[in-house]
């Protein structure tokens, strides 16, 4: 399979650098949206789009992905909500396992269902170990998956989580407050478990402004995702990678 830019995710790592991806949530843009999404995210030299949401209930995926991809060459990666969230116009996609959560629909069981579709897809596949951090409010992925979120001051749950989600092969760690957090993840957390594992660490949920993104890439995040504060203010994602590409370590 191909490898590319998980291979792009640990060089980053590696080298100290930091990133910037920008959620999509196809049932929330239209096309002018999107346009002027993709502008902006190219002006602030954004690194990654990720399209998806817990539900999309539009049929538009596609057509979000063709319009985005005609726009920009910046990497398009699927952040599916269910497996009928697959489009072949992406780069990749994050094949996400629940792995915080004790529900085995969402740890393997469609992945089962879907992985014919999925290999046939000619996708970059990642699998990624997905972590639901309370963040202070009900979400979606909460609801629909029957599982609780691990506790916001639990580190060690966390910990032992992201460990052994890279032990059972998991190439990305991602740990989410969920989209509307009141409470995004602490730096502590963060810190503690970017600290004890190799694979690059994925954050989101809850992250509003700058210095928030940029206290989690000190923390150890390597990757930051917004989405919800930007389909508030779009003008934020340049201030947002600003922050966030601070931190590069000159090669």
């Amino acid at each position: 399979m191909k490898n590319k830019l998980y291979q792009h995710f640990v060089k980053n790592k590696q080298q100290g650098q930091k990133s910037l991806a920008v959620l999509i949530d196809p049932d929330k843009v239209d096309k002018y949206k999107i346009e002027k999404l993709v502008t902006l995210a190219v002006d602030s030299k954004v690194d990654y789009l990720f399209v998806g949401g817990s539900l999309i209930i539009s049929n538009d995926l596609d057509e979000c992905i063709q319009q985005i991809k005609s726009s920009c060459h910046i990497p398009v990666i699927l952040f599916p909500g269910s497996p009928a969230q697959v489009s072949k116009y992406a780069d990749a996609l994050l094949y996400l396992s629940l792995v915080s959560g004790r529900n085995p629909e969402l740890l393997i069981g469609q992945h089962v269902v879907s992985a014919p579709f999925v290999r046939k897809s000619g996708l970059e596949i990642m699998p990624t170990g997905y972590m639901v951090i309370d963040g202070g409010a009900p979400t979606t992925v909460s609801y629909i998956s029957n599982a609780t979120p691990i506790p916001s001051d639990k580190n060690e749950i966390a910990l032992c989580t992201a460990m052994a989600s890279e032990m059972l092969g998991m190439k990305l760690i991602y740990m989410d407050a969920g989209s509307g957090a009141k409470r995004p993840i602490t730096e502590s957390m963060i810190e503690m478990v970017s600290s004890h594992i190799e694979a690059p660490l994925i954050i989101g949920g809850g992250i509003t402004y700058p210095e928030k993104a940029y206290l989690n890439c000190k923390a150890g995040a390597d990757v930051i995702v917004i989405g919800n504060a930007i389909e508030k203010d779009p003008s934020l994602i340049k201030e947002m990678a600003a922050a966030i590409h601070s931190l590069a370590v000159p090669v």
